[in-house]
């Protein structure tokens, strides 16, 4: 009779339960274990309005609720079928491998690290694995002979091909095909060899110097002409603009996602588009995440709030500023967008203050997505009330969250996740627009 397979014991870091509270829960069969100094970095988090407080908050409550009055430095099975065992583990300094000493810091990654240790010399029959989203912590825990890994649920596999959906080009199409989208007509149920049409995605039909963009409209089931239309002052300058404006404009499609490297006018596009919108909807909400690049959080910068977060919104104001730069002083086009702006019809703001609202009859565009987790991303989406259109915009090769990267982001979780379907459409804006010299550097530095 074969030998059954020992399981693992997976050890998760703080980063793993910040970025998804349910993690404990998707490790089949194997056990996990909390360190002590996990829970103590908890304690720290579980205060406030961000999605990482409210995670922590949850989690907190979860190992409440299904230890019942075991203690939880016994093994407690966890809830379901298939599931294994969880504790909460000291992180023993006297280990031969004293991570405190080795890297000559007390601090609470290397109490962490001597947690795995001790588990893993107490059971060195099994498997011990260090979980974490931290690469420069799975980098210490391999350089202290301990297996390290990534928290792999939610991660996107193929994200080469998921960034180059959204737009398709088909060679040798039938010139008549062609010409009738060319003239405004629609081809329903349109047969093309070896191409099969996607729900709300954007094509490029090309006959030797003959073209025409085309979009597959997916509830009449027909090809239907893109034109390179104005919005609001903006002119699309490539067929990928003109594919998004096209989206951003569809009352049909309630979600859109544009990914593209900086200076491709993935911001502007929507924004342009939405106040193009602007009898349609009560409110235009334009957020983003803040992302501190440096160690300090915002706390430490002088002045109120508004002065705190005025640097992190400014590239929202530039967008809005260069569509009214569009108009002369005195037109009524410029005037309407001030109006609107005093009003609070068009409202700039970081993403965490309109955490926990209802989002009803609002076009809500989230800038630099790239740097949400998965569960943001869906806790913005079911937000959305009545007449809600959500556009969420960023480059998943420009990511400033430490715990995330191009696999792992809200961003491509979301096109992966909905791709295909009929409510959604995603573009990717691969030509910069914003200069020779932008270009030149995306392109050679």
């Amino acid at each position: 009779m074969a030998k059954k397979k020992s399981t693992r014991i997976y050890v998760l870091d703080t980063s793993v339960i910040l970025y998804d509270h349910n993690a404990i829960n998707n490790f089949d069969d194997n056990d996990i274990a909390i360190p002590i100094t996990v829970l103590e970095e908890l304690d720290n988090f579980k205060k406030g309005n961000d999605t990482k407080n409210f995670s922590a908050r949850e989690f907190i409550r979860f190992l409440d609720k299904i230890s019942g009055h075991n203690t939880l430095q016994k093994w407690v099975n966890l809830n379901g079928p298939g599931k294994g065992k969880f504790k909460v583990i000291m992180h023993h300094e006297k280990t031969n491998r004293d991570a405190t000493f080795i890297f000559d810091d007390n601090k609470a990654d290397h109490k962490i690290l001597n947690a795995a240790i001790s588990l893993q010399e107490e059971y060195p029959e099994r498997e011990v694995v260090m979980v974490t989203k931290d690469i420069n912590l799975r980098l210490k825990a391999k350089a202290l002979d301990l297996p390290s890994e990534d928290y792999l649920t939610g991660k996107i596999q193929d994200i080469k091909g998921l960034v180059e959906t959204g737009k398709n080009v088909i060679e040798d199409v039938d010139a008549e095909m062609i010409k009738k989208i060319f003239n405004g007509g629609t081809i329903e149920n349109p047969e093309i060899k070896g191409v099969e049409f996607k729900k709300n995605c954007f094509y490029i039909l090309k006959n030797g110097k003959s073209s025409a963009l085309a979009f597959y409209n997916p509830l009449t089931l027909s090809l239907e002409r893109v034109e390179k239309e104005y919005v609001y002052g903006i002119k699309p300058k490539n067929a990928e603009q003109a594919f998004a404006i096209h989206a951003l404009l569809n009352d049909n499609i309630k979600l859109v996602a544009l990914q593209g490297v900086a200076g491709t006018g993935k911001t502007l596009l929507a924004l342009a588009s939405s106040i193009a919108q602007k009898n349609q909807y009560s409110q235009i909400i334009l957020a983003r995440p803040i992302v501190p690049l440096s160690n300090r959080d915002i706390g430490y910068l002088p002045g109120d709030a508004n002065e705190k977060i005025g640097p992190y919104m400014e590239p929202l104001w530039d967008n809005l500023k260069f569509i009214k730069n569009q108009f002369g002083e005195n037109e009524k086009k410029r005037k309407l967008i001030d109006d609107m702006e005093n009003d609070e019809r068009i409202k700039i703001t970081p993403l965490a203050y309109i955490r926990g609202r209802s989002l009803s009859d609002v076009y809500f565009i989230v800038d630099e997505a790239q740097n949400l987790t998965p569960h943001e991303v869906k806790t913005i989406i079911t937000r959305a009330g009545e007449n809600t259109k959500i556009i969420f915009t960023g480059d998943v090769n420009q990511i400033d969250s430490p715990y995330l990267d191009e696999q792992s982001n809200g961003l491509s979780y979301l096109i992966d996740r909905l791709k295909g379907h009929e409510l959604f459409a995603h573009i990717t804006l691969e030509k910069g627009e914003r200069s020779e010299l932008a270009n030149l550097a995306n392109d050679l530095l």
